[in-house]
């Protein structure tokens, strides 16, 4: 900024009174929005003696307040949504006001073309510096589409607004009439996070690696998300827009930029709303970048950055799939937004993750948000052939590349435990899931997910080592179907030759409070193979739980059946039961040897074939666990 530019600007300076008397009746108007809503040009718009009548007013979503869609201007106005704020939801929930649904990357191209006509563009921006340029400020977004095919420019020039970085600015030789009006910036704090939603970004955090990055769409959930990850390293940011979380982990050096593979060391962005102090971080700071929303939102932009990871919510999810964020039923609530134009960006990056985030409920818990149809009226945002990661406060489901069958049950599972019988049942009625598939209890325990550990095999492979989920019924298939017959004779005692849905859905399908069942997890990038399992099956009278395990042949030799039973071993006796009972084949040596490493002493029986284990934990134990690592060195976690 220049301390004579008004005396520059003479020619350009005007009233609020005179610009607005330059805009003609039936006009479209554009307005900057969010943070930059020029909120100093209200009054002057809605005043009486104006002379404007049948204008249409286009803008995303504006903060303050919105005095052209009061019903007393309704034959005066007509607001198009491009966004639906909650200033004007009323307003296009009762008919004064419009909605065009559309992707936030696509309306530049729109107005450009004229498929979205405007003629007068409004739009609050800094002073300009010693060579003309005004900067956007804090939205960048699609200004410069409508600057660039307006008849009539006006901006507020407000001194508050910070100067950011980019390739757009705005010369004060394009702009037809310049008045200025100094406002504190509107502010957007983020809602204090509840239980569902800190659970909901835990989730999220974990599936964050360091060096990703991140988009973030508007919402409590894409703002928690931020608390989970300052202990991640070199994150970078490529979004349509950032708040207060970004500036906090920028400050505490998690936020560098350093691996972005898309102009590594810059938040990318196209818009910022948040508190004061995120626009003084804003200010002429050359880590940020805000560019129109064409470059910013557009998908092939977005998948040059790898392993980007896209956080979006929704309003409901139903069990193909199917991803409303944009209405309640007919009634129009938000937009499209990036939402789709991040998903298949993230879906086409090098190790990217698409998230569509919700909590499991709405209406104080009285009406679930995973549904088995979408509700009357309501809109497809997501297609059920986009959606990939679907978290709930209840855990993670990832549906893509899985069946309709799979997804049900995987959706199921994340969904309240008060609604899973219901959507089981209607799953079933409309054939999406086996008719014998079983029910879960009327008391359905909540996924024991802080059994969750992380270990490593003897050879140094990561392994993750968890409670049994209904939905690893296809990853339990095929184990199964990748075992000897000798290790399906010591397992099963018998040949067997198919595994058939009836049975491996018993596996599955558990009661987390008195039963367990582990299995050995390897992940290979997206893709899990189960290559071990370990359970235990109580014995209420007797408080003994009968265990067995079974480690897949290609993966035998590298501890994990050791590792299976320390891990059970842990579970049962933090939950007091009393010990282990067993029957083993008596050649089977491996699995013999790994009861024996249990720590406590083994006392066997043997009845032909069969030798009988029974471990007491009453019993006073052998060694450690720490012990037999001494001895047998060091197990890598």
């Amino acid at each position: 900024m220049i301390r004579n530019w008004r005396d520059q600007c003479k020619g350009k300076l005007t009233t609020l009174r005179e610009a607005i008397s330059r805009i003609r009746r039936g006009e479209r108007i554009h307005l900057s929005d969010g943070s930059a809503t020029p909120l100093g040009m209200m009054p002057g718009l809605v005043a009486e003696d104006n002379g404007l009548a049948d204008n249409e007013i286009v803008h995303l979503l504006t903060l303050g307040d919105a005095p052209y869609v009061r019903p007393e201007f309704a034959t005066r106005f007509r607001h198009n949504a491009l966004f639906i704020g909650a200033n004007v939801r009323e307003a296009v929930t009762d008919g004064r006001a419009d909605y065009t649904p559309v992707f936030l990357s696509e309306i530049p191209g729109l107005i450009r073309s004229r498929r979205i006509p405007i003629d007068v563009s409004i739009v609050s921006v800094t002073p300009p510096d010693s060579e003309g340029w005004c900067s956007f400020g804090t939205h960048v977004d699609i200004s410069p589409a409508t600057t660039d095919v307006a008849r009539l420019v006006i901006a507020q020039v407000n001194p508050r607004m910070p100067r950011t970085f980019g390739p757009c600015r705005l010369h004060v030789d394009n702009i037809h009439a310049m008045v200025e009006i100094e406002h504190p910036l509107p502010e957007l704090r983020p809602p204090p996070m509840r239980a569902e939603t800190e659970s909901i970004a835990r989730a999220i955090a974990e599936l964050i690696t360091d060096g990703a990055t991140l988009q973030l769409g508007i919402g409590a959930i894409p703002d928690a998300v931020l608390r989970f990850l300052e202990h991640h390293n070199d994150l970078g940011i490529h979004t349509e827009m950032f708040s207060d979380g970004v500036v906090h982990l920028v400050q505490r050096g998690v936020i560098t930029g350093r691996r972005k593979t898309l102009r590594p060391g810059k938040i990318v962005a196209s818009f910022l709303m948040g508190s004061q102090s995120t626009y003084e971080f804003a200010h002429e700071n050359p880590m940020v970048e805000l560019h129109p929303v064409d470059y910013s939102n557009d998908p092939f932009v977005i998948a040059q950055n790898d392993n980007m990871v896209a956080i979006n919510t929704c309003l409901e999810i139903d069990l193909t799939g199917q991803v409303c964020s944009d209405s309640i039923g007919t009634q129009f609530y938000s937009g499209i937004g990036g939402q789709v134009d991040f998903i298949r960006g993230a879906a086409r990056s090098k190790g990217g993750r698409p998230v569509i985030a919700l909590p499991s409920t709405a209406c104080d818990g009285t009406v679930s948000r995973i549904v088995p149809r979408l509700s009357d009226g309501a809109g497809v945002v997501t297609t059920r052939g986009d959606v990939h990661y679907v978290v709930t406060e209840y855990g993670v489901a990832n549906l893509h590349g899985k069946n309709v069958r799979e997804r049900a049950m995987a959706l199921i599972s994340i969904a309240h435990p008060k609604f899973r019988p219901w959507l089981l049942a209607e799953a079933k009625q409309r054939r999406f899931v086996y008719s014998d598939q079983v029910e879960p209890p009327v008391h359905t325990p909540l996924y024991p997910k802080q059994l969750e550990t992380r270990t490593r095999t003897s050879d140094g492979r990561p392994l993750v080592i968890r409670p049994i989920k209904p939905t690893d019924e296809s990853l339990l298939h095929d184990m199964f179907y990748r075992f000897s017959q000798e290790t399906i004779y010591q397992r099963f005692f018998a040949v067997k030759n198919y595994m058939p849905h009836k049975r491996l859905q018993q596996f599955c399908t558990i009661d987390y409070d008195r039963d367990i069942t582990l299995v050995a997890v390897i992940h290979e990038g997206e893709v899990e193979t189960i290559c071990g399992m370990a359970l235990y099956a109580l014995d209420p009278k007797a408080g003994y739980g009968e265990a067995a395990f079974v480690v897949a042949d290609q993966y035998q030799g590298r501890g994990i059946g050791t590792l299976l039973m320390r891990r059970l071993t842990e579970i049962a006796e933090a939950r007091n039961i009393r010990g282990f009972t067993a029957d083993v084949l008596a050649d089977n040596t491996r699995m013999l040897r790994v009861f024996e490493k249990c720590g406590y002493p083994v006392r066997t029986t043997q009845k032909g074939d069969v030798v009988s284990l029974k471990i007491s934990f009453d019993d006073v134990p052998r060694e450690s666990w720490a012990e037999q690592d001494r001895s047998a060195g060091p197990v890598r976690r």
